[in-house]
């Protein structure tokens, strides 16, 4: 196994896009490392990422937020401005894993693994995030939610990675969550996961909303029944028992040991409107 470390965009996309073997793209390396330690994976190469130190920073952007693929759920938790702009974004890359994982992993590598259950995509989708994917032919947005085609598929061609995750400015009086459900008081993987975005207007009327659930499908789903379900009200009892009836008729979950289809499709609904409430909170200041 060759090992690649680049220290510039280009001579990474050079690297992986002219290896002919299985070349994988490590950035923390949490789900990486324990599929090489498990044979679950066996590359021909493994491309460094870290190196790279434009991968390495948050910046603003057009009145918005650049994050390198190369930058932590803790550096994003540790950056004040980034949290006050974007908490439910925080929140769901802060629930990844224990502590020494959150020092390690990535939104990038989050969204490229493909887990139906990933905790900072549907927090990413609710916020209208684009991908920023580099490759031989250049460098292209995708929506974060266009990423993902299944579990632990991607759409990304042969010599792309995602470079960095694209958070757009919000309109005045926006918020944002992200809750999960889980067995456990944490380290656990979501058994339903739901992000959600709201603005308000002057009286506090709905007037835009995005919703996405995740762990009830096999890839993050973007609910647009369920934002309809909030705009143009004020969120009153209304208005949330039709977001919560939108994101169940919307769930396509699984059963297993962690739960049936029916608790599944229940907590989908539950989460939405308790999302719904932090969300509102936020926006109103």
């Amino acid at each position: 196994m060759r090992y690649l470390a680049p220290t510039t965009l280009d001579d990474a996309i050079q690297l992986l896009s002219g290896d002919p073997g299985d070349c994988r793209v490590l950035a923390g390396g949490t789900d990486l490392l324990v599929r090489l330690r498990s044979g679950d994976a066996e590359p021909d190469s493994i491309l460094d990422i870290k190196r790279i130190e434009d991968l390495r920073q948050i910046t603003k952007e057009d009145g918005g937020w650049l994050i390198g693929a190369a930058v932590s759920s803790a550096e994003m938790n540790e950056h004040a401005e980034l949290k006050a702009a974007y908490p439910g974004v925080c929140e769901a890359a802060d629930l990844i894993g224990s502590t020494q994982i959150q020092g390690r992993c990535t939104l990038a590598g989050n969204l490229c693994n493909a887990s139906p259950a990933a905790d900072s995509v549907p927090a990413m989708v609710a916020v209208r995030a684009v991908a920023r994917v580099a490759g031989p032919n250049g460098t292209r947005d995708v929506a974060v939610e266009d990423i993902p085609t299944g579990p632990g598929k991607t759409s990304l061609e042969k010599g792309e990675f995602v470079a960095s995750i694209f958070l757009p400015a919000k309109p005045d009086r926006s918020g944002d969550a992200y809750l999960r459900f889980i067995p456990r008081t944490e380290m656990d993987i979501a058994v339903v996961g739901c992000g959600l975005s709201l603005t308000l207007d002057n009286d506090g009327t709905c007037t835009d909303a995005r919703v996405a659930l995740g762990a009830v499908g096999p890839k993050v789903m973007l609910v647009d029944a369920a934002a309809e379900a909030l705009i143009g009200t004020k969120l009153d009892d209304a208005a949330m028992q039709a977001l919560s009836k939108a994101c169940s008729d919307a769930a396509t979950p699984i059963a297993d040991k962690r739960g049936t289809v029916e608790f599944r499709t229940h907590v989908a609904g539950v989460l939405a409107r308790r999302a719904a409430a932090i969300a509102k909170t936020r926006a109103e200041g």
